[in-house]
């Protein structure tokens, strides 16, 4: 299954909870943190929830 690299580039503050939470469920904590993880359907289902705060790079 494909990789990818997910970074916070945006603040999750004055953003709704439910938004706050799937930041914290992909493992970001802080600004310009870094997470990878494997790209199932549901990674990539809350990744297109927070798509506006987080950058995605696919890893080979």
């Amino acid at each position: 299954m494909k990789k990818i690299r997910i970074t916070q580039i945006k603040s999750g503050i004055d953003r709704p909870e439910r938004q706050k939470q799937t930041l914290l469920a992909l493992g970001l904590k802080k600004m310009h943190a870094s997470k990878e993880v494997e790209a199932t359907p549901q990674i990539l289902g809350m990744v297109r929830k927070v798509d506006h705060l987080v950058k995605v790079e696919e890893i080979s």
